[in-house]
């Protein structure tokens, strides 16, 4: 039976930011952008899955807990006896940062675990981030994101780049990985540290020639988003909003993205980006990776003026 299985399943990495504060005051804060990505989903009203393994420890506990509160299916998650994942985060402004995780909980992934059905259940399998350029975990996602492809599911895909993505093996997975995807999500900073070499008209039309027929969006931060269809362009600016941290806004777009296709699958893209908009603009009036439910999305799309630049 696949009846109570979820509609959108979430691989990847669940970790812990340690965030340096005041020069001398570290805060921490769960996170992780597949785990975000999950988060937003379940809370706007997808049954979600988030396919990931966390230590067996306080900070693993509090990974389980958040997901518990988010509505996420916790029979896709696993506490294993290994350290956690941890994202240090020196600096903010410039962004600063590196990741403790040798032999990690999350490295520890066991597809045999997940529940019997999920793929035949599973409507849009999501990917991305840090979990495709860290072994063994890189290769079981590969493998299983083949799979759902040749199963007819739906493939989303965030890189998230970071800087272990820049090497040249990881180029390898982004091609293989746009070729399977349906929806890719992409920030312009994104491009930036992918495709150094290029423009952003040249790296975008890359992604293009290894992706022909996926629906590309590309966030821009205040500048807004646009979604690259085979076939055509659509634009949406952002939405006001008081900017107090944009951390989690490219994965509240993302999640949102895919939360409105699921739940409206008969609006037209334009109304599925403008969803994504206000998801975004939700998640940076908040501190950290806020997960927007679908009762403020409506909200924040019904008030006046939904269509300005953020205020910051």
């Amino acid at each position: 039976m696949t009846m109570n299985l979820p509609q959108l399943i979430v691989f990847g990495e669940a970790l812990t930011d340690f965030i340096r504060e005041d020069g001398s005051r570290w805060r921490s804060a769960a996170g992780g952008s597949c785990w975000n990505v999950a988060c937003v989903g379940a809370r706007l009203g997808v049954r979600t899955g988030f396919a990931g393994t966390v230590s067996a420890d306080p900070f693993g506990d509090e990974l389980m807990q958040l997901s518990a509160q988010a509505g996420l299916d916790m029979r896709f998650m696993r506490q294993v006896e290994r350290s956690p994942f941890l994202a240090m985060v020196v600096s903010k402004h410039p962004p600063q940062y590196f990741f403790v995780g040798e032999h990690s909980a999350d490295l520890a992934f066991d597809a045999t675990a997940l529940p019997s059905g999920w793929m035949e259940a599973a409507q849009i399998v999501h990917f991305g981030s840090l979990s495709l350029v860290r072994e063994p975990l890189a290769a079981h996602l590969l493998n299983i994101a083949q799979a759902a492809h040749a199963a007819g599911k739906r493939i989303s895909f965030d890189p998230n780049f970071r800087a272990p993505m820049a090497g040249p093996e990881y180029r390898v997975t982004l091609s293989r990985m746009a070729g399977l995807a349906s929806y890719i999500k992409v920030s312009d900073e994104d491009l930036r540290g992918l495709f150094p070499e290029l423009d952003e008209a040249s790296a975008l039309a890359q992604l293009r020639a290894w992706a022909p027929t996926a629906a590309i969006l590309v966030t821009r931060g205040a500048s807004g988003m646009q979604l690259l269809t085979p076939h055509d362009t659509l634009s949406q600016r952002a939405l006001a909003a008081q900017v107090v941290d944009t951390v989690g806004c490219g994965d509240a777009s993302v999640g949102g993205w895919i939360a409105s296709l699921l739940t409206r699958p008969d609006a037209l893209f334009a109304s599925h980006l403008r969803y994504s908009a206000a998801c975004a603009a939700l998640a940076c009036a908040r501190q950290g990776a806020y997960a927007p439910t679908a009762d403020e999305v409506a909200a924040r799309l019904a008030s006046p003026e939904p269509c300005m630049d953020f205020n910051p």
